[in-house]
Order: C-alpha cells, then sequence, then structure tokens
C-alpha cells in the first residue's frame, strides 16, 4: 500500500476528536471484529467514538469485551466518519444515506468502489481486521487484548478458521502476534465457528432440507417462514453457507434467504480453486473475494433463485 496514504490516514486519526464508526449490514465476524478493534483503539487513545452497525450486534459476538457500545445508528455531531468492510457505501444501511462521504475507508474486498475520502483497500488481505492489525501499531494505536480478541475474531471468521484458500503464513503470523497478547483463540473459535443457538441450529435443518446440485453448484434455500418457525432472529443464514461449503464434489456453494421486503440475500462460496464468485455477485450490484461473495437482490425468491443460478452458471462456464 502505497505509505502517502497511510500516512494521511494517520494524520486524519491524529486530528480527529469525534469520530463515527460503521459497517455492514447483517455484520459478520469481520465487520463486528474491525468495527470494535479500530473503535476500541481511537477510544483508549481518548477520542469519542460511535460504532455503528445498522443491525446490530448478533447473539454470537456479543461476549467480545466493548460490544455493549456498538449501537445501531449514530447520534450528534462527529468530525470524522469512518467505514470498515464495507466494500460499498450502500451496504453500511439506509440510516447512512445521506451522512456524507466517509473520511476514512479501510476494507479488503477485490470489489470496494474506493468511495471514500482516503481509501486503504488491501485486497490480497484476508480480512479488514487483518489490515489493522498490520497498521494500528503504525498509526501509533496500542493493540491491547480486547483490540486483539475482536481483531482475531475478524481474521477467523473471514478464513472459517484458516480454511480458505486465499489463507497466507502472513495471516498466521498475524493470528500469532494477537494471540501475544493473551486473547484465548480457542475460545474465539468456538465461539465464532462452533457454537451454535437451538434456534439457529433448528434454521439450519430447514436449509438443509432443500439442498440441491446441479452442473457444479450446491446451494439450499432459507425462508422468512423457516426463519419463523426455527424462532431464529437474524436475517441471515445463520452461516449455513459454510456447512454448505463443506459439501464435495461441487465448485460453487450458494444460499439464498428470502428476506420480509422482497428481497432475497444470496451468498456464494468458491469451492475450488481458480473460481471467482466475486464477478457474479458485481453482476447483482453485491460485492465480495473471489472465494466468497454476496448480493441483495430485490424480487421474489423463485424468480431470483432462477435467474441467478442461470447467470452463475453462465459467467462461471459451469
Amino acid at each position: 500500500m502505497d505509505s502517502k496514504i497511510i500516512g494521511e490516514i494517520k494524520d486524519r486519526l491524529d486530528a480527529a476528536k469525534k469520530i463515527v464508526i460503521a459497517s455492514h449490514v447483517r455484520p459478520d465476524g469481520d465487520a463486528i471484529g474491525s468495527l470494535l478493534g479500530l473503535g476500541l483503539a481511537l477510544r483508549y487513545a481518548g477520542k469519542a467514538v460511535q460504532m455503528i452497525l445498522a443491525d446490530g450486534v448478533p447473539s454470537s459476538f456479543k461476549y467480545l469485551e466493548g460490544s455493549k457500545f456498538i449501537e445501531k445508528e449514530p447520534k450528534g455531531d462527529h468530525d470524522t466518519f469512518i467505514t470498515v468492510d464495507c466494500a460499498d457505501f450502500k451496504r453500511t444501511g439506509k440510516i447512512f444515506e445521506n451522512f456524507g462521504q466517509p473520511d476514512i475507508n479501510i476494507d479488503h474486498h477485490k470489489t470496494n468502489e474506493k468511495f471514500g475520502k482516503l481509501n486503504l483497500i488491501e485486497a490480497e488481505e484476508v480480512a479488514t481486521s487483518a489490515i489493522l492489525t498490520n497498521y494500528l501499531p503504525v498509526w501509533g494505536f496500542a493493540i491491547t487484548q480486547p483490540i486483539a480478541a475482536a481483531l482475531l475474531t475478524g481474521i477467523i471468521t473471514d478464513t472459517l478458521g484458516f480454511r480458505t484458500s486465499n489463507i497466507t503464513p502472513e495471516a498466521l503470523r498475524q493470528a500469532a502476534t494477537l494471540m501475544e497478547t493473551g486473547v484465548d483463540m480457542p475460545e474465539i473459535y468456538m465461539h465464532s465457528l462452533v457454537r451454535k443457538s437451538f434456534p439457529a441450529a433448528r434454521y439450519w435443518g430447514a436449509g438443509l432440507s432443500t439442498l440441491q446440485s446441479k452442473n457444479g453448484i450446491v446451494w439450499g434455500t432459507l425462508t422468512v417462514a423457516d426463519r419463523k418457525l426455527a424462532g431464529y432472529g437474524g436475517n441471515d443464514d445463520a452461516d449455513l453457507i459454510n456447512m454448505i461449503s463443506a459439501i464435495d464434489g461441487n465448485k460453487v456453494g450458494m444460499v439464498f434467504v428470502e428476506q420480509n421486503n422482497n428481497h432475497v440475500k444470496i451468498s456464494w462460496r468458491a469451492l475450488e480453486a481458480g473460481v471467482d464468485v466475486s464477478k457474479v455477485a458485481k453482476h447483482f450490484q453485491g460485492g465480495g473475494h473471489a472465494a466468497a461473495a454476496g448480493a441483495d437482490i430485490e424480487g421474489g425468491l423463485v424468480e431470483v433463485q432462477k435467474e441467478v443460478l442461470k447467470t452463475t452458471r453462465e459467467m462461471l462456464n459451469l
């Protein structure tokens, strides 16, 4: 990354007094980890910081120290606006539609639209939390144990426990550096990737019962009715995509999640090296990485599923 950008971000953070940090709707572990890691670092440095997630913090991450400071909408004035782990600005949610251009945009998605005044985009990093692991000390912020726990959560979840095809020796070194603060990696791993609530397990059951496989794609479907019957409180797939990604004999894994507002959320995972699902997500105004991507499409479940499966096959030559 251009050292000029790194220096400009340091200067901006040094001058900032009232900061708003936002990440994307339906937050995953890296959204929460990067938001909380940066937010706590700035708070410990004496800054007034608002950490915002439009959809709030999923229950599986509420054990992280500092998560209680995360709110659903900003209040009062600010002098600096930062987004983390957002490939495009609309992913922050409707509450930020008229908030103005972010001063700083930090992300690792190759589809990032560079919508900030200062853009730190490192697509080769496994997570936005990994970027912050590298640069927080450069910017003069100490990585304490609570910050390290948040950042390690982001790295572990975005790599599925160091199992994704983009894992590097550098990512393992980053994890080791964070562990040296005293963070309990097994605890983070269990909370982030292994443990599921009873409603989430029932929700998984509904999705697994719909599994289909054809032309190198394996996919599952979750409806609003499934979510209500299971008693699952989120509007995501409860990480069902990770289970589908473990199924042998396919090149792409997908989950279709029906939303209440005539939208369908789609998650793609590349199950074979060389497959780039981000270009399909980008076609549907979504984003992500070569190995993992997502989009939110307006329309009914049946029609959206038919069109997305067709386009995925065509664009990936399946």
